[in-house]
């Protein structure tokens, strides 16, 4: 029996995903709808003792006149009687601090003839407004019931159950159509119900509308429907533009009766005020270039200690293991291989989570709106807007579900520039690699007595990557032509105190799921790598073996250097070896060697895999193993000549390659299933590879 369903619906910014959040808890999934890419996100919910409800978390639209793909999915889900999701219920959830704009959406909804509540959100950011609203008497003027919620605080949310459960009983719909559909369009629409087999009026003349886009009618009805509205000679803008003017007019009729405001002028509210300097053209740049400096001075300063245990925890664990179990390849597996490649990346969950609790903190104050609206005007000069700044922000965190966040995009051309930059943004699986290689060859040191410069250096690469991609999106810009015109129209929620429980969760959640995630990834290559390393062909591996025998029979005094040597030797004649060394006259010229290679090679799985597969191949036949951190071993690595490894030049060249390189299968794979085309993706991999690679030998060529 399938389950009883309720669809939440709204404008974006409404409050909707806080009340998914009061009624789901913790029962969530998401997946995608059926036959698109868009994000479905479902829970369950105990709605009472004898109710148990699935809840769609449908994507934020303004109107049931589709912009966006996930405005579309919206669209088909509620018009289409067909579909497995449509609803039994609809919430739908207005702001009541902008009660009018919501009621144009709300008054659409109602007349599909689904049954149908209306949640209020944001009373009391309606009250510092000197809003009042009489939700006894809006709900007798709409037909439906009206509830005041507040998700937050879990206020209104016993009563929204109540209702629900008494609409599930009752099986009723309520209210009547708000406006008369067949005086705008004419008798004829009538038979455009029978073609569609439609329950409403409201749903018929959409399928007059979008007939030839949508997917849940026949060709048969398709050739029936264009001979009709040719026939009578529908006109589609004329009618909505109708449809909408009667509708506001009835919504004005109601705020006048339901809706009281204090004043002509609203009272100034806290945000207004704040984003008076916040949004200044000046100060405001100012302000958000020191949120971005605190933010990557933080990532240090709070994660040094918690990271220091952490390596120094795992360094005494290898130690141990060493000293208490025999000398065997089970040992050498254990500490080299599983050790070495947890240790690898267990380092940087501080910082990772210590990421995504402060972007967390910045988009639930409210801020991170600002920061699109501050940026437009950038964006603008690389033939983008500020739409285009909340997946590149996105992709700070990762670049996979930024890129699915720009169907939000209208624009085509703007939507696939976005997905085609959105790559440049460190995400957070370059933080390993950033903060590895900055420990290695910058100072730990103050700048002006506060500004730690490991700070400034990580900060200079998030935003190095920011402007590369502004750069690719204006050559882009010039390449591909549309006569295609959007304008940014953007609501900013006001300010509030970040919900530090919501901080919390995040923060533990985003950890687990990068050890979870990330951690099945990097042991299993730790392991292959492990492998590869410590056997070879069998005749050069016998040979190595033969030469250093003979050459500590002869030099016994120097029997530990000769096993150094010898550990060495293994490993650049083993399969690894040979494999980097393949690779190593394409990377010489930027400074790296076989073992880099190596890690290049690996890292395109993912790029934090860059800190296991060093940690891996730097303990492989490594005497001292658990006794030396990762860090300490590469300070310490020699070439053939002698001369160090991991130098300056060497350090940047290598964290320059890093901001701009694609080294990410699952990026290229979403970009592949958002363009729908391998066009796209090789694209993006050859001219990313071709920037960091030529501007990884600038910077090596300028700093050796």
């Amino acid at each position: 029996m399938r389950a009883y369903t309720i669809a939440l619906v709204g404008n974006p910014n409404s409050g909707k995903s806080s009340l998914f959040n009061a009624l789901t808890g913790l029962n969530q999934k998401v997946g995608n709808f059926a036959g698109v890419t868009v994000d479905k996100k479902t829970g369950i919910a105990k709605i009472s003792d004898s109710l148990t409800a699935s809840i769609i978390d449908l994507p934020g639209t303004y109107s049931l006149y589709p912009k966006s793909a996930d405005e579309q999915v919206t669209y088909e889900v509620l018009l289409n009687q067909k579909n497995a999701d449509r609803p039994d219920l609809i919430i739908i959830i207005a702001d009541a601090s902008n009660l009018k704009r919501n009621l144009l959406f709300c008054t659409q909804i109602t007349d599909l003839r689904i049954p149908v509540i209306i949640v209020l959100t944001m009373m009391d950011i309606a009250r510092q407004k000197g809003i009042t609203i009489d939700a006894p008497g809006l709900e007798r003027l709409s037909g439906v019931p009206v509830i005041p919620v507040n998700p937050r605080r879990n206020k209104g949310i016993t009563q929204l159950r109540k209702v629900i459960h008494d609409t599930y009983k009752s099986k009723q719909v309520y209210g009547n159509d708000f406006i008369d559909i067949p005086s705008i369009t004419g008798p004829w629409l009538k038979e455009v119900r029978e073609i569609g087999e439609l329950d409403s009026d409201y749903a018929a003349l959409h399928l007059a509308c979008n007939y030839s886009g949508l997917k849940y009618i026949n060709a048969a009805q398709r050739i029936r429907l264009a001979a009709l509205l040719g026939e009578v000679g529908f006109q589609k803008s004329k009618v909505q533009a109708e449809e909408i003017m009667r509708r506001y007019r009835r919504i004005d009729i109601i705020m006048q009766q339901c809706v009281v405001t204090e004043s002509p002028m609203m009272k100034r509210v806290a945000s207004e005020r704040i984003d008076k300097v916040l949004l200044n053209p000046f100060y405001g740049n100012l302000i958000l270039l020191a949120v971005l400096f605190l933010l990557f001075q933080s990532i240090f300063w709070l994660a040094r200690y918690p990271m220091d245990w952490i390596e120094h925890g795992f360094a005494m664990l290898g130690n141990l293991l060493n000293s208490v179990m025999p000398a065997s390849m089970v040992r050498d597996l254990l500490v080299n291989g599983v050790l070495a490649g947890i240790s690898g990346i267990a380092v940087f969950v501080p910082q990772i989570m210590i990421l995504f609790g402060l972007i967390t903190i910045l988009e639930d104050s409210g801020y991170m709106a600002r920061i699109s609206f501050l940026t437009d005007r950038v964006m603008r000069t690389a033939g983008l807007n500020g739409r285009s700044v909340m997946p590149l922000i996105s992709g700070m965190a990762c670049a996979v579900p930024a890129i699915m966040s720009a169907r939000t995009i209208q624009n085509r051309k703007e939507r696939l520039i976005t997905i085609m930059v959105t790559p440049l943004m460190s995400c957070s699986a370059r933080l390993p690699v950033y903060t590895m290689l900055i420990a290695l060859v910058i100072p730990d040191r103050s700048i002006l007595g506060f500004f730690n410069l490991q700070g400034l250096v990580l900060m200079g690469l998030y935003l190095l990557g920011f402007f590369m991609a502004l750069i690719v999106a204006k050559v882009m810009n010039l390449i591909i032509k549309t006569r295609e015109r959007t304008f940014f129209l953007m609501e900013l929620p006001v300010y509030r105190a970040p919900r530090w429980k919501n901080v919390g969760i995040t923060m533990i959640e985003k950890g687990k799921i990068f050890i979870r995630d990330v951690g099945k990834v990097i042991i299993i290559l730790s392991l292959i790598l492990w492998a590869l390393a410590a056997f070879g062909p069998p005749d050069a591996m016998k040979e190595v073996e033969t030469k250093y025998a003979a050459l500590v029979q002869l030099h016994p005094e120097q029997a530990k250097e000769l096993e150094k040597d010898h550990a060495a030797a293994k490993l650049e004649h083993s399969f690894a070896g040979m494999m980097g060394r393949g690779f190593e006259h394409i990377i010489r010229p930027l400074g790296y060697d076989w073992k880099i290679g190596i890690a290049l090679i690996t890292s395109f799985a993912a790029r934090e895999v860059f800190v296991g597969t060093m940690a891996t191949l730097y303990s492989v036949g490594d005497s001292d193993a658990g006794k030396t951190t990762l860090r300490e071993k590469m300070q310490i690595a020699r070439r053939e000549d002698g001369t160090p490894v991991y130098t300056l030049a060497v350090g940047l060249s290598l964290l320059i390659f890093y901001v701009f390189a694609m080294q990410c299968m699952s990026t290229l794979a979403v970009v592949k299933r958002e363009t729908r085309s391998w066009k796209y993706p090789a694209i993006q991999f050859i001219y990313m590879f071709g920037i960091a690679y030529l501007s990884a030998l600038l910077v090596y060529t300028i700093f050796k």
